[in-house]
């Protein structure tokens, strides 16, 4: 019988990744990589040998098929993203409803995910949250912020450096100037810095210091 493996891969630091994992790891024919260079090296570094083939946003609709008929023939085979959980804000989500139609087995391994941390470290309430991923770059944005400033739950998202103040700008246009937003950055990594404070003071720190790195911007929900 067949099955797709779900492997969470570290966001930063190699440390992070499970026994479990890599074990997995070892069971599987062949794995599908976001980017195969990135796997490289961290198969490399846990002297993994395995057959890689692309799966990225730009063709899962393409090869689709094709992956779904190489796990019918192959046997065990696992999906990675570059960085965390397949499936959150990456690919992932198309293959696994595939596979579930098709009857292949679908086993998901816990571990490494952004968001996780960034909530729990923010000192915001983690009881109820809401998840947003990355925010839509133009038609739709503004209408999630306005739905964000609403929210009574904490809320959770992605953004990259070259958008983080534009977006702490934006913000600032629909949420009280008390709010409070805790943003953090390179999670796991050397530099993984927290900034915890309001907006303005948030926009402030950020022209004030080098911008790098992917973000977690957790915000304080509507009082």
């Amino acid at each position: 019988m067949p099955k797709l493996y779900i492997v969470p891969t570290p966001i930063g630091n190699l440390e992070d990744i499970t026994l479990r994992a890599l074990n997995v790891f070892k069971e599987c024919e062949i794995a599908f990589c976001e980017d195969t260079r990135t796997t490289a090296k961290l198969f490399s570094h846990y002297g993994i040998s395995i057959r890689t083939m692309a799966y990225h946003m730009n063709n899962e609709h393409k090869t689709l098929p094709k992956i779904i008929d190489i796990i019918k023939s192959s046997g065990n085979c696992c999906l990675v993203s570059d960085a965390g959980t397949p499936g959150i804000s990456d690919p992932g989500f198309l293959l696994i409803r595939e596979c579930i139609k098709e009857g292949i087995e679908v086993e998901c391994l816990p571990g490494a995910t952004a968001f996780v941390p960034a909530l729990v470290a923010s000192g915001l309430p983690s009881d109820k949250f809401m998840f947003y991923g990355f925010l839509p770059h133009k038609k739709g944005r503004m209408t999630a912020l306005k739905e964000i400033s609403e929210n009574e739950f904490t809320t959770v998202l992605y953004e990259s450096p070259h958008r983080i103040q534009k977006l702490l700008e934006q913000m600032l246009e629909h949420f009280s100037p008390e709010r409070q937003i805790c943003v953090a950055r390179e999670i796991t990594k050397i530099h993984e810095t927290y900034f915890r404070g309001t907006v303005p003071e948030a926009i402030e720190f950020f022209n004030n210091n080098v911008v790098k790195g992917e973000f977690v911007v957790v915000i304080e929900g509507k009082k």
